[in-house]
């Protein structure tokens, strides 16, 4: 709930989570004592941790608070875990760690240069996962994801951003000519490759990607461009050299051990993300982009 994007739109999302066995507490995982004071009021098979700063950009300008939120967060809740004997944990991971790399990506590249303060602190994050699962035999599942998108997508990522700023007309920010690809991988299938993760496992990373080969963002364009029936107004910015040419996860390991694999299609997603936003347009258009 922090207010790195628009709160409105998370609000919203955890109105969708309103169920009776289902509960919300708003508080900051960098506050030992309240993660604590969680750990004492219940009791845990498994901890799925996908909370976090996002955004590469905003990493430069404010790198204290991802070490803070991604990596000490994450410290609070093994600890947590290690004194109240939760033997599981799921790590929200980042594609962005791979740059650099040959493609597609596997788990068994070395991922020891990350380029941003972002996929710095996802780093710190996994290797004190790995401390842990070494000394006090915790069960570890590191998810590293591929480019998420969906309906109720973050406003910082070029989906919501290339839909809105097409459906309005406006300019469509784009860093570099365009060419540059992502393997995009719909929000319902992360879910699915997240609560699979759960099995015992040891200690393991899984890429949960689309599955595909990777997609320009052109080619992006040109199907929002369809589903809305506008053309885009597109302007050319400079790539920023902390961003990745292109991402493509080898998916193998996640099918082979945890049963997974992509179920939407990115033509179906696409769809539904547009759907999203017709449908909800009086106010994810008055939505202040990052």
């Amino acid at each position: 709930m922090n207010d790195y994007y628009d709160v409105s739109l998370k609000q919203h999302r955890l109105e969708q989570l309103s169920r009776d066995d289902f509960e919300f507490r708003q508080m900051d995982l960098e506050d030992r004592s309240a993660v604590g004071q969680l750990f004492q009021d219940f009791q845990f098979d498994g901890i799925l941790n996908l909370a976090a700063r996002a955004g590469v950009r905003d990493s430069m300008v404010n790198p204290h608070v991802y070490m803070t939120t991604n990596a000490m967060g994450s410290l609070n809740l093994l600890e947590e875990m290690r004194q109240h004997g939760v033997r599981k944990y799921v790590l929200a991971s980042t594609s962005s760690l791979y740059a650099g790399q040959k493609m597609p990506f596997d788990e068994t590249l070395p991922v020891n240069t990350p380029i941003s303060s972002y996929a710095a602190s996802k780093k710190a994050a996994e290797l004190m996962a790995y401390s842990h699962h070494f000394l006090y035999d915790l069960d570890i599942s590191i998810c590293r994801y591929f480019t998420v998108y969906g309906p109720a997508g973050r406003p910082d990522m070029c989906i919501f951003r290339f839909i809105k700023w097409i459906d309005e007309g406006a300019p469509l920010e784009l860093f570099g000519d365009g060419t540059q690809s992502r393997d995009f991988t719909f929000v319902d299938d992360i879910a699915r490759g997240t609560i699979a993760a759960l099995k015992p496992v040891g200690f393991e990373s899984f890429n949960l990607g689309g599955g595909n080969n990777p997609v320009s963002l052109n080619w992006i364009i040109e199907q929002l461009e369809t589903l809305l029936g506008k053309k885009a107004n597109v302007k050319y910015e400079e790539f920023h050299k902390a961003d990745i040419k292109s991402t493509y996860a080898n998916i193998d390991k996640a099918k082979r051990m945890l049963g997974w694999a992509p179920e939407t299609s990115l033509s179906d997603g696409l769809e539904q993300c547009v759907r999203w936003y017709l449908d909800n347009k009086r106010w994810p258009a008055q939505i202040q982009l990052p």
